[in-house]
């Protein structure tokens, strides 16, 4: 009788292992998705031996630095909405502090491609308008309100008070594989630098991304990149003119001119390294009668647009080393 209770005992306890078996196992809770935060900044600075701007230098070919503030809304993963300030320390014959960019727009994705629409507004604080010394010997050539504030160029050249604007533009970058990508540019201002003058901007871009073992475990990342594009401008206002009795006496037809650069870039983690080589096919004569610069020289450099002769080495080949620093707030701050 023992036996068979100790059988019935241990068939038991086997049936009912044998059912726990089969019984369905109740799942686990996954861990909940981390909820989706659309607000992210973006934010950085950096400093370089010489701030070109399509071609042209805007600090004199002497370093600049630079920095950058960029809140952005994520209406979803393909979809961002973006304002930011930026500033630029620079050097213009109207000796302006400043240049302050306050811009925004939308940034729409799908798939390889990548849109970014918006409104640019370049702000230059800080100018005095600056006139010339060379009508008959009398101080100013009638273009300033002489006042204490006003700068006398010994060059023969000009420039507003104010010369702020802004521009539309619109941006498409294509990325054909992990390291290549390509891109197209749209730039359209109704005032290009207050001068009266329509500016429209257009540029073709390509950059190779070096595969992110070329330097082993070291973090170091590599690029190429360069960038052709072409300036276009309309007839400047009178305040531009050439003089009394010229053709252009009511304003400068600027002249258009092609720009191009090429460079290789490092990085790592958030710090970036770009060395670069820019140009233009603008002469030295109808550079300056674009830029008024204060420091032009000469008489030799004479087109129809700057009969003075007066050259202006602003818009020729320079190269430019490049520091910066990029970092956003969900990325870097969390």
């Amino acid at each position: 009788m023992k036996k068979v209770t100790l059988l019935a005992t241990a068939l038991a306890m086997v049936t009912g292992s044998a059912f726990a078996a089969d019984m369905p196992l109740k799942a686990l809770k996954a861990p909940p998705a981390p909820a989706f935060d659309p607000w992210d900044v973006a934010f950085g600075g950096a400093i370089m031996n010489d701030y070109i701007f399509r071609g042209v230098t805007q600090s004199n070919h002497k370093p600049s630095v630079a920095a950058y503030f960029e809140p952005r809304y994520n209406i979803n993963k393909d979809l961002q909405l973006y304002a930011g300030v930026s500033a630029e320390s620079i050097s213009f014959a109207n000796r302006a502090a400043a240049e302050v960019d306050v811009y925004g727009g939308i940034r729409p994705t799908f798939g390889a491609f990548a849109f970014d629409i918006g409104v640019w507004g370049y702000l230059y604080p800080g100018g005095s308008c600056a006139d010339n010394v060379l009508t008959g010997g009398i101080p100013g050539g009638g273009v300033c309100p002489v006042s204490t504030t006003t700068i006398f160029l010994a060059d023969g050249n000009v420039m507003k008070k104010d010369v702020s604007f802004f521009e539309v533009y619109g941006k498409l970058n294509y990325t054909i594989n992990d390291n290549w990508s390509v891109g197209v540019n749209e730039y359209y201002s109704p005032n290009f630098l207050n001068s009266g003058a329509w500016g429209n901007y257009s540029s073709l871009t390509a950059k190779w991304i070096a595969p992110s073992t070329t330097f082993g475990a070291s973090g170091v990342g590599m690029y190429v990149s360069g960038e052709f594009g072409r300036q276009w401008f309309g007839t400047s206002d009178a305040f531009y003119g050439t003089g009394a009795g010229t053709v252009f006496a009511n304003g400068i037809p600027y002249k258009d001119y092609n720009t191009w650069n090429i460079g290789v870039g490092f990085t790592y983690k958030v710090f970036t390294l770009d060395l670069r080589y820019s140009d233009t096919d603008l002469n030295k004569g109808d550079c300056n009668a674009f830029t008024s610069a204060f420091n032009a020289t000469g008489t030799t450099n004479v087109t129809p647009i700057n009969p003075g002769g007066a050259g202006s080495n602003w818009c020729g080949a320079a190269g430019i080393a490049k520091l910066s620093f990029d970092l956003t707030a969900m990325s870097n701050l969390k």
